[in-house]
């Protein structure tokens, strides 16, 4: 599973392709063509077309090309552009055809003959008028913005839809739909999205917007939110929300980068944008007050992480962006989007500055970026009732709780027609209708079961769900061949209890493992959605490696039987517990758990608590924990599966504290001690050098306790690349008392390998990322210094497998290549210290499936 994921695209994709079966491919009667440069031969960029006499057009794209579809009353296109001659081609009405033109050099004349160079002079910045004029908006930038003004206050409107988009008759007309044909809506067919789209999630929103300058303060209160709800047995509906909260951000030219569906692209005013984009003036707008000049950007490479486009600056002290007008080059490197448009409108203040009025992002979504069925989101927001320094009243800001109005989502259709900027079109008020009823179609029913049985492995059956199926089946050194079967009851049966059960069997060591858990929930809301609050009493009897910790899967992932080097330590498991979870709006939370643990070795794991006689054994270890664990992740959004939360990165820090006591004489607690553990994770985005995601962790154990008690660090022997392991550790290889660790994950987003011929086609991106532990363990828990503990574990030859680190610290790194095929990362990795110790890989080839734009 990925840290940042496509997860509706992913959720949707399956069953609609499965429906739809081939591409839309309609017959269209459409002109298309290249514009290039008379002289150079070369493409000539945002040429302005026009039908004649219908009057429809466009503009071609980076690459001079331009399609559009005509009728049958046209005759002629005309092209113009700044410093080239008109032209007017004839067409032939109700035939497609191409039509090429090369336009000439305002200054050539057709009857003289005018020696010039074959090549174009190349571009510069220097002595550049449109250079000097983007220079002039990059310096007036800080003005520009809301933060200039002491305080600002607004009301937002949004709206995002999300249809499937480029559908054919063939589809259309399926049996299924045949009594469904309202679903389907029609537009222009040179739109983005094509002629026949099928909505399928709609959402709107009206917040109050507070700033403050001094002290620096920022308010947002929900006044009302409709959107499309989804059976919860299938979609997270809150996930879905913060999903196209995360992939459609608010545009704001004036940041020096813009987040678009989950990658960062560099503004066009960026302060860097001289050196990554071209510039051109290619129009004046004499007509308006101030006058604007039309500003054309392309990137200097294709394939970056780029805008291209046109801006309208005002030709004033200001030198304000009036309009812009952004997309992306169809070679970017960015995946499954075929076409992104954002349209952003500006109006007067005051002050003769300017303010975001209203924006529209717009983008269509395929597994091809040739064609076929795929999906179109479209976000418009609307900003009106805008002031500046006007305060807002100090209540606005003295209740921090406060982030939506009592009833803001149960609002009448009265308050929304009053209340939208602009009035919907009967076909976007029926979205809300149309989807309840696609709902109810028995074959979408089916189908929904089935991606959620593939995706998320379970199977519904009303109060109670079977699952996961992927730990069905797994097999170990020590279980060898291992069955499980297991399942819980869902809200159908009650929103305020719950239970989950599982048992397993292993046909090698011949014992059988299970889990029994009930939880209480304490607000009456699904113990698996935000926020959430319950009380759970479980008793696990099972196998684990000690030092395996995985991240959104489980330890008998049949995938994760597959291991490198000796994997046959392991630990039986009996626990008793009681936790209580209790998680806040602001994304604050915590628990607190007592726990009763006995734990018992398997394989060639063994404790012995006597170096002169190896054969001294104990069978187990018996602890009582009382643990309190704090965490908070401001701002942050996930998609909840049937598992786990799938984090949606961004640029907010998450704090993780735990402390945990070991509680001797509470309920047959052999051991006291107290472990504190703190981290930080958090990605640094570094615009147009990708982004890194880094972990600081660092914990100190205080007090005595045996080396399955200390800090086992997180070893992988599987063949998957784990961001949290360390994937040339082996299992229980290194166990400390105190420690401090750094891991940094590096994505260039293929900056480099864009400047490379050839390969810059496959899309690929550079990966690295370094791994450092230091630590160590003091005398008293060392069995080398302390022979009343229990003793390291050795293998047949008497060599330590179990160590502490000693003042080197355990150092790994690897470099990759990621987006192989979309979706596979493979990175090579060097391990750089400790490579005496026995059984140690040097290096080692792994690999990850991630699913990323």
């Amino acid at each position: 599973m990925k840290r940042q994921s496509f997860i509706f695209f992913i959720a949707f994709t399956p069953f609609l392709f499965m429906l739809s079966g081939l591409p839309s491919f309609a017959q269209q009667t459409r002109i298309s063509g290249t514009v290039t440069d008379a002289a150079s031969k070369e493409s000539v960029p945002y040429v302005s077309y026009v039908l004649l006499p219908g009057g429809k057009g466009g503009k071609t794209d980076i690459d001079g090309k331009y399609t559009i579809d005509i009728n049958s009353n046209d005759n002629q296109i005309r092209f113009t552009y700044v410093g080239y001659k008109t032209q007017v081609k004839p067409i032939k009405p109700g035939v497609s055809q191409v039509i090429n033109i090369q336009l000439q050099d305002e200054a050539m004349q057709m009857n003289e003959v005018v020696i010039r160079g074959t090549r174009k002079a190349p571009y510069r910045n220097r002595e550049n008028p449109a250079v000097a004029l983007i220079r002039k908006v990059i310096a007036n930038k800080s003005k520009n913005r809301a933060e200039h003004y002491d305080q600002v206050t607004y009301q937002k409107y949004e709206r995002m839809l999300f249809s499937m988009s480029n559908l054919s008759d063939q589809f259309r007309n399926k049996k299924m739909f045949r009594n469904y044909q309202f679903l389907f809506q029609e537009q222009d067919s040179d739109k983005i999205g094509g002629k026949t789209t099928l909505p399928v999630f709609q959402q709107e929103k009206i917040s109050d917007y507070y700033y403050n300058k001094h002290p620096e303060k920022t308010k947002k209160i929900l006044i009302a939110d409709k959107k499309v709800n989804f059976d919860e047995r299938f979609i997270d509906n809150q996930g879905v929300s913060a999903y196209f909260d995360r992939m459609y951000q608010d545009i704001d030219i004036y940041d020096n980068n813009i987040s678009v569906v989950s990658n960062q692209l560099l503004s066009p005013i960026a302060d860097a944008a001289p050196a990554f984009y071209k510039f051109f003036i290619t129009d004046t707008v004499k007509d308006h007050q101030p006058q604007l000049v039309e500003l054309s950007f392309t990137p200097r490479n294709k394939t970056d992480l780029l805008f291209e486009g046109k801006l309208y600056v005002t030709l004033d002290s200001n030198y304000a962006v009036q309009n812009a007008y952004l997309g992306v080059n169809k070679d970017i490197n960015l995946n499954f989007v075929r076409a992104l448009e954002a349209k952003l409108d500006f109006e007067r203040n005051p002050d003769s500055r300017y303010h975001l009025s209203k924006s529209n992002l717009i983008v269509d979504f395929g597994l091809s970026k040739k064609g076929g069925t795929g999906f179109t989101g479209e976000r418009t927001v609307a900003y009106q009732n805008y002031r500046i320094n006007q305060p807002a009243p100090d209540s606005v800001f003295r209740d921090s709780r406060l982030s939506a109005v009592p009833g803001a989502t149960g609002r009448s259709e009265e308050f929304w027609a009053s209340n939208r900027p602009q009035a919907l079109t009967a076909a976007q008020q029926n979205v809300y209708v149309h989807i309840d009823s696609l709902q109810t179609i028995p074959s979408f029913k089916r189908t929904m079961d089935v991606v959620t049985l593939f995706f998320a492995g379970y199977k519904d059956f009303g109060p109670f769900e079977m699952g996961p199926v992927n730990t069905f089946y797994s097999f170990n050194n020590v279980e060898g061949f291992r069955l499980r079967l297991g399942g819980r009851t869902t809200t159908a049966l009650s929103k305020r209890y719950y239970f989950e059960t599982y048992a397993a069997y292993g046909f090698t060591d011949q014992k059988w493992k299970y889990f029994l858990s009930g939880t209480w929930s304490l607000n009456n809301k699904s113990i698996y959605a935000f926020p959430q609050n319950y009380v759970r009493a479980s008793f696990q009897r099972d196998t684990k490696i000690p030092g395996q910790e995985l991240q959104f899967v489980q330890e008998d992932n049949f995938l994760l039987s597959f291991k490198r080097g000796e994997a046959n330590m392991m630990l039986y498991n009996d626990f008793y517990r009681l936790d209580y979870v209790h998680e806040f709006e602001n994304h604050f939370s915590y628990s607190l758990g007592l726990r009763k643990w006995k734990q018992s070795p398997a394989g060639n794991l063994y404790f012995n608590n006597s170096p002169a006689d190896l054969f001294s054994r104990l069978d187990h270890l018996n602890t009582t924990e009382a643990t309190l664990q704090l965490r908070y992740a401001p701002n942050e959004k996930f998609y909840q599966t049937k598992l786990y939360r799938t984090p949606l990165v961004g640029p907010y820090p998450i704090f993780n504290l735990r402390y945990t006591a070991g509680l001797k004489g509470v309920l047959g607690g052999d051991y006291s001690y107290h472990n504190l553990l703190g981290s930080i994770d958090k990605r640094f985005y570094l615009s147009q050098l990708g982004y890194a995601d880094v972990t600081l962790e660092g914990g100190y154990i205080f007090g005595r306790a045996p080396f399955p008690l200390l800090d086992i660090h997180r070893a992988n022997q599987t063949y998957a690349y784990q961001l949290n392991s360390y994937n040339l550790m082996n299992f229980m290889e290194f166990v400390s008392d105190h420690y401090a660790s750094i891991r940094i994950d590096h994505s260039f987003n293929g900056f480099f390998f864009n400047k490379i011929p050839l390969l810059r086609e496959l899309k690929l991106r550079e990966v690295f990322s370094v791994k450092a532990l230091y630590g160590g363990l003091r005398d008293e828990n060392n069995p080398t210094f302390n022979t009343s503990t229990l003793q390291f574990v050795r293998n047949a030859d008497g060599i330590a497998v179990t160590n502490s680190l000693d003042r080197e610290p355990y150092i790994e790194g690897s470099v990759g290549v990621s987006n192989i095929f979309k979706v596979l990362r493979v990175d090579a990795v060097r391990r750089f210290t400790y490579l005496n110790l026995p059984n140690v890989s040097e290096w080692g080839i792994r690999a990850r499936i991630k699913f990323d734009f």
